[in-house]
């Protein structure tokens, strides 16, 4: 036994050693990120052959042509969508007892990056059942789950600093993008713009690193990825310019009434008596005429949208197509299947743009936009508006067309389209959802830091504490001048009852026999436990108090906080923070 623990004991000291030797050099961190970007990249593979493979055995179409065939030929294969229905209830009931999952976008906003295991595993899980047995939704959200949850189990494995795991898990997502596409600038800024929230200076390089190595790891495996129809690459003119912003603009009213209405089913379908674990074998069977009339809807459209940019249909059926494709999305979605809504907004935004260009040519008498071109900047725009992040979709247009002279026009409607959306609603989908199920963020930025500056982590737990019955002359004998600058009154059982200043009880000329609590201040703003440090801090301001009083649920009193000192430590926080984002 001697010997073996000889034997562990070098192993474990290496151990410490190689983590230590990972928190502190750059370089170690960004070969670390190229190891996450290469498991991020295998897990996006594996994903994305596991779902097509589902789909060419239940609908008889190939990976790249899924949804693009003009009907299905056999319409009774389309009983797989409530079967998947089916398979993701009883995936629901064996995971019933757990919380709700964190995805990356929570994660790093509100818990440094940490992602446990099992929430991993389930919504890749939950996504991959939906979109192989053919909901309408896409498989991005199980890409940069199953990126940034790996790559957030190897950087708690290593105790990697909070900053440092939130870059990891924002790497190992966008690697998971960058896979997907083949598109490495692609996945490097939807990790800053949509996983990490912000473009860190010191968090290039781990996600540019993270993001080439999963697009090589696609390349060198001849897995073909996602892939866009290029275009002829003509100047685009100024008149061009100002009407792809409008269809930027056009397209942000369209991306936020499809959230509103996504939003809108799952309220009324809360009126109706069904039970939520049969949503979506429910959800499945209304899904069946859908696809029956429009195969464009199944899945995520990745064939059709490529079809579509062939062909340029006339603008009746580009219509027809779409509102059956957000039908379709919305019942998935509403009814209980996993997935996202980026490649949805893809092909919808593909479908839009046509549309713009057919109108503006018809009303114009003239052929003043390219309809394939206003497809792509239509799908750009869209994406930006439901997703976020206007440089990832810019990018992703330039590096799957390679068209430079079209970026600019994208470029013009995504920032349109962004700024609209932000001014207007405020939300991408992702942070939309968390909102209404109650947290309240808006990107990946990492506000986690001061939200976990609550009144109980702020509070002094020995406040002086006297019964709210005595009088001033009782008062006077249990508390002396100087000894405290404040005491909080309270009944018998330790209710909150108000703060007396020590002072204003010595007063000259004050009636020892008056009651102490006739003396009270602030006898209706006790501070809850859980109360943030910003309402706090808004509570201060609001009332002109130097102390609060913080109770339980009771309304016990269990601490007091200082104005003083939670100034100080939101101004430590903040400081952390700018920081960390420079990477200090």
């Amino acid at each position: 036994m001697l010997l073996e623990a000889q034997t562990k004991l070098p192993a474990k000291y290496a151990l410490v050693r190689t983590r230590r030797w990972f928190r502190a050099s750059e370089a170690a961190h960004i070969l670390l990120a190229v190891a996450v970007g290469l498991v991020a990249g295998l897990a996006t593979i594996a994903i994305e052959l596991l779902a097509h493979g589902m789909q060419h055995l239940f609908y008889g179409v190939g990976v790249n042509r899924l949804s693009a065939l003009a009907s299905i030929r056999h319409p009774w294969k389309l009983v797989f969508l409530p079967l998947g229905g089916l398979l993701l209830i009883a995936v629901n009931r064996l995971s019933a007892q757990r919380h709700a999952p964190i995805d990356v976008v929570e994660a790093n906003a509100l818990h440094g990056g940490r992602i446990p295991f099992f929430d991993t595993f389930r919504v890749s899980l939950q996504t991959l059942i939906s979109n192989g047995f053919g909901a309408s939704v896409g498989l991005e959200a199980a890409y940069a789950q199953a990126g940034g949850g790996l790559a957030s189990l190897i950087g708690q494995w290593f105790q990697l600093r909070r900053r440092d795991l939130r870059t990891l898990a924002g790497a190992g997502a966008g690697a998971g993008i960058a896979a997907a596409f083949g598109a490495p600038l692609t996945g490097a800024f939807y990790a800053f713009e949509i996983m990490i929230g912000a473009y860190v200076p010191a968090a290039i390089a781990p996600v540019a690193a993270a993001a080439l190595a999963g697009a090589l790891l696609t390349r060198e495996l001849g897995v073909q990825p996602f892939l866009i129809a290029a275009t002829q690459g003509e100047p685009i003119s100024n008149l061009a310019y100002v009407l792809y912003a409008c269809l930027g603009v056009l397209t942000a009213l369209a991306g936020i009434a499809i959230m509103q209405l996504e939003t809108g089913a799952e309220r009324l379908l809360a009126r109706v008596p069904l039970p939520a674990q049969w949503r979506p074998l429910v959800g499945g069977l209304l899904l069946i005429p859908i696809v029956w009339t429009s195969p464009q809807a199944l899945s995520s459209g990745h064939g059709a949208l490529r079809l579509e940019l062939a062909l340029q249909p006339a603008m009746a059926f580009l219509l027809f197509v779409f509102a059956l494709k957000v039908l379709a999305s919305v019942i998935s979605l509403s009814f209980g299947f996993r997935g996202g809504l980026f490649f949805a907004s893809l092909f919808l935004g593909s479908l839009l743009g046509p549309v713009f260009a057919q109108a503006v040519n018809l009303g114009a008498g003239e052929v003043l936009l390219d309809p394939n071109d206003a497809a792509l900047v239509g799908m750009a725009a869209l994406a930006v508006t439901i997703v976020g992040g206007p440089m990832t979709c810019s990018l992703l247009v330039l590096e799957t067309t390679h068209n430079f002279s079209l970026t600019g026009a994208v470029i013009t409607a995504t920032l349109c389209a962004s700024a609209f959306t932000r001014a207007h609603f405020g939300y991408s989908f992702s942070t939309w959802r968390l909102h209404l199920r109650g947290t309240a963020i808006r990107s990946a930025r990492d506000v986690g830091r001061l939200r976990a500056l609550n009144a109980e982590r702020l509070m002094r737990r020995d406040p002086t504490l006297i019964d709210a019955g005595l009088t001033v002359g009782q008062f006077r004998q249990l508390v002396s001048l100087g000894a405290t600058s404040r005491v909080v009154l309270t009944d018998a059982g330790t209710l909150y009852r108000g703060i007396v200043q020590t002072a204003q009880a010595y007063a000259p000329g004050l009636d020892p026999e008056a009651p102490i609590a006739s003396l009270a201040q602030l006898v209706e703003n006790a501070i809850p436990a859980g109360t943030g440090v910003e309402a706090i801090l808004d509570h201060f301001e609001q009332h002109g108090a130097d102390d609060l009083a913080v109770v339980d649920k009771d309304g016990r009193v269990i601490g007091i906080l200082t104005e003083k000192y939670v100034n100080r430590r939101y101004i430590e926080e903040s400081e952390k923070a700018q920081h960390e984002l420079f990477g200090d």
